[in-house]
């Protein structure tokens, strides 16, 4: 039984506004865009691979004619494609009404760096989203009421932040490293939150995570390093978990519904919060420590050069 009846409804009119979504061309990002396309917005559908992205694109024009789908690249695991994608929007001269950090990689099995020198997971995960945020803001607080949308896990449950997991100084372990990147982007949603109201940037940053979703067994490419996905195991994720279109509703909910809290955190209203209906998330006790915020808010600027402003 649902713990709490489901906060989810149709969209409200999106018409002229712009949207970018990240991680577009599949899974979650795929479901996000075309529903936010459908309900009218112009949405800028970022892929690292363009090839992909105009596939994506070709599925959901055949979904739904409204609103436009336009692909663009971007890769979050390097400082360089962030900013060159930022630095486009920007120049361009149009509010920019949701952002939703969407892609990342999932307990990659081996330690990888990105182009930067950071640990892939974590540079991919929250430091790129943190950077591409920052350099948006100006577009962001262009608009009237922008939304920035998060996204988290139920991995996030058992993550720690601290210092040295994030300059990746402690053993490599896949899905501890994951973890601790997915309460990453619970803490910035809730961060960003305190510090547009602080500072009077005019955003709403929430955070959705999309319960135990199908899609989340193929983040970091479809294969768990060398051994494919069984059948087996994709039929048992639908037992209990649910399909992407479904883990997108949180995500689309905290992107579009008029009255979502700000700095809240959405995911699915079943047992666990694997599965259902949109309602509010329960915060794991790491995002709720002391001082978490501020460590990672200047930890992340001193690692990507990007400062809010």
């Amino acid at each position: 039984m649902p713990r709490t009846p489901a906060l989810d409804r149709p969209l409200p009119d999106l018409t002229g506004r712009l949207a970018v979504v990240t991680g577009a061309n599949s899974g979650l990002g795929l479901e996000i865009s075309g529903a936010l396309a459908a309900a009218g917005a112009d949405v800028i559908m970022t892929s690292r691979d363009e090839t992909k992205g105009a596939d994506a694109r070709r599925e959901l024009l055949a979904r739904s004619p409204r609103g436009t789908l336009e692909v663009r690249s971007l890769d979050l695991a390097s400082l360089d494609s962030v900013r060159a994608f930022a630095a486009q929007v920007v120049a361009e001269s149009r509010p920019l009404d949701i952002l939703v950090n969407n892609a990342g990689v999932m307990a990659v099995p081996e330690r990888l760096e990105t182009a930067d020198g950071f640990e892939l997971q974590f540079g991919t995960n929250h430091l790129g989203p943190f950077a591409l945020t920052g350099l948006l803001l100006p577009a962001l607080r262009a608009a009237v009421e922008a939304r920035v949308v998060s996204t988290a896990s139920i991995a996030a449950r058992p993550g720690r932040i601290t210092r040295e997991a994030m300059a990746g100084e402690t053993p490599y372990d896949a899905w501890r490293v994951y973890s601790m990147t997915k309460l990453a982007n619970l803490v910035f949603g809730r961060e960003l939150q305190a510090r547009s109201v602080a500072h009077g940037w005019g955003l709403t940053s929430v955070t959705a995570h999309p319960g135990f979703s199908t899609t989340n067994l193929a983040s970091n490419g479809p294969r768990f390093g060398k051994k494919p996905i069984p059948q087996w195991a994709m039929k048992l994720s639908l037992l209990v978990g649910q399909t992407g279109a479904d883990g997108a509703r949180p995500s689309i909910y905290a992107a579009t519904a008029p009255d979502v809290e700000p700095g809240g955190y959405y995911g699915p209203n079943g047992r666990r919060e694997l599965r259902g209906g949109t309602t509010h998330a329960e915060v794991p006790a790491g995002a709720l420590e002391p001082g978490v915020g501020d460590l990672l808010w200047s930890e992340s600027e001193r690692m990507t050069g990007v400062r809010y402003a």
